[in-house]
């Protein structure tokens, strides 16, 4: 019997859950943490990833200690302390500053489907990672990134595309990540041993075929 399954999602030890959901074959590494997110179909994170107000799609691939959408300070204000949003935690009788957590909630992150995001990465608010992109290994990313684009560095720059424009386009195109698990399961081999131009031939000429499945 496989370890994963589409009913409920497999959570290590350690983690931190708030209004996050899951969708099927989902897998948390052990002290995760993850906020006001959702986790597409297939996803996992590994140990320590910690995950803010993000919607993250299908088969996105997160190594350990990556950070999505970290959640910003009042840099504009006399102080950019906690004391002055989360303020019930330090004075009797006031309240959370409301407004700004719900400005920090609106700033989504998107994390595209087929998507790697390496070791100790940090994808900032606001950021679109597009589908089949690959963020490197302790990347910050500023700004968003195309899809099958592979990105590095310190603010991270794209060093090259995982596929030429057109292989890139037809995936998309084709967007595999929608197909059923009996589907993906069926066509297993294929993923493992065709190079991507006879895969994409392949199956392209399956979903033009009326009888296709």
């Amino acid at each position: 019997m496989s370890r994963l399954c589409a009913q409920t999602p497999v959570l290590h030890s350690g983690c931190q859950i708030t209004e996050t959901t899951f969708g099927r074959y989902v897998e948390i590494g052990q002290g995760s943490r993850l906020s006001c997110s959702e986790i597409g179909d297939y996803s996992y994170c590994d140990r320590f990833a910690d995950i803010a107000n993000a919607s993250v799609g299908k088969f996105c691939n997160i190594a350990s200690f990556a950070r999505i959408g970290p959640t910003d300070h009042p840099m504009q204000q006399a102080s950019q302390h906690h004391f002055l949003y989360r303020s019930s935690d330090y004075f009797d009788g006031a309240d959370m500053d409301q407004t700004f957590m719900a400005h920090r909630k609106s700033r989504r992150t998107r994390i595209g489907n087929d998507t790697w995001i390496g070791h100790g990465a940090v994808i900032r608010p606001d950021i679109t990672i597009g589908d089949g992109a690959v963020v490197a290994t302790q990347a910050v990313v500023t700004r968003n990134v195309a899809p099958y684009t592979i990105v590095a560095g310190v603010p991270a720059k794209p060093i090259r595309a995982r596929f030429a424009p057109q292989i890139a386009d037809r995936l998309m195109a084709m967007a595999w990540w929608n197909w059923d698990h009996e589907t993906l399961h069926h066509r297993l081999e294929d993923f493992r041993s065709l190079p991507i131009q006879a895969f994409l031939e392949k199956y392209e000429a399956v979903s033009r075929s009326p009888s296709s499945t």
